[in-house]
């Protein structure tokens, strides 16, 4: 595998995918930018910090000028995915396209929509019915265009739901940790006997930054480093050990407000509960074979996202 000398990454979205891909970037040595709307907030080390505004192709093309590589990590709040996120696509594409920059986009399973439990890999046809499955599908369909008519060389990394230190919103998050740490409510979504994959934020920023290493990977989607999946029962009993508490859990058959997740995002989300009533199994042997990254280990990532709300919790207290 080729790899690029010391250039500079730009990361746009300061999240935790953005802000863990950019300490990783630059361990690995690279020059790193890390560009959001506010410009403040905890920067990891040997990372400069950019305001900037990548809704429009001047502010994209300010935001990532003299990048060698462009990393996609901007999300933007649940229910204003499907009006926002094209857009921002259109500035991102066409401020690498004149800037000629690489653009590694951070994805989601969302395209491929229900599975009915069959194992996703890179091959699984894409047949979302949601409108956030379907405007992602759009999207992608449009990056990978734009690689093919070589508008932009342009990749995709997909993760599973996101875990690991650092992560709040996910359903792995703050409506789990907290509650198994303090002994207040620990909330489980759907069937929690199926099994379901969960990608620790670590590996999403390791696969990143490889692809973004990488330019013979260009042009395709790949399936983001992720541990074997397991039953989030499992997971459950594995954080009940790790805590030393038994957990105080509620699982929510249906989609209604809980925990750190109130009704504007519940009501947005609700189209996407499916992932809660099938298996969501994602398979990524692909990049692994591929490039030798491997997948932290749950019973790692466990210790380590422990480690961390615990610190987070004394924090604020």
């Amino acid at each position: 595998m080729t790899t690029t000398t010391r250039d500079l990454h730009v990361v746009l979205g300061a999240g935790p995918a953005g802000s863990t891909l950019a300490g990783e970037l630059a361990r690995r040595g690279h020059e790193v930018r890390l560009v959001d709307r506010s410009g403040t907030g905890t920067t990891p080390d040997g990372v400069s910090r950019l305001k900037g505004d990548v809704s429009t192709v001047e502010g994209a093309r300010a935001a990532i000028r003299g990048a060698a590589v462009v990393h996609h990590c901007v999300n933007v709040a649940y229910h204003l995915q499907v009006d926002v996120m094209p857009g921002i696509q259109d500035a991102v594409l066409g401020a690498v396209e004149a800037e000629g920059a690489r653009l590694v986009v951070l994805d989601t399973l969302y395209p491929y929509g229900e599975t009915h439990g069959r194992v996703m890999t890179e091959d699984t046809p894409w047949n979302a019915t949601s409108a956030k499955g379907r405007m992602r599908a759009a999207l992608d369909e449009k990056y990978l265009a734009a690689h093919r008519t070589g508008r932009a060389r342009v990749v995709l990394g997909r993760s599973a739901d996101f875990v690991g230190p650092g992560v709040l919103n996910s359903t792995l998050g703050g409506a789990v940790f907290p509650g198994a740490l303090t002994g207040g409510e620990v909330f489980g979504l759907g069937d929690i006997d199926l099994p379901h994959s969960y990608t620790d934020i670590r590996n999403v920023a390791a696969g990143l930054a490889t692809l973004g290493e990488n330019p013979d990977g260009d042009g395709r989607v790949w399936h983001l480093p992720t541990a074997p999946a397991r039953t989030t029962r499992e997971v459950f009993r594995m954080i009940e050990e790790k805590a030393g508490r038994p957990l105080n859990l509620t699982v929510k058959s249906e989609p209604r407000p809980f925990g750190p997740f109130g009704e504007v995002f519940m009501n947005s989300y609700a189209e996407l509960f499916y992932q809660h009533r099938e298996p969501q199994v994602m398979d990524s042997t692909a990049i692994q074979d591929a490039f030798g990254i491997k997948p932290v280990p749950l019973d790692t990532t466990l210790d380590d996202t422990i480690a961390w709300y615990r610190g987070f919790l004394a924090d604020r207290h």
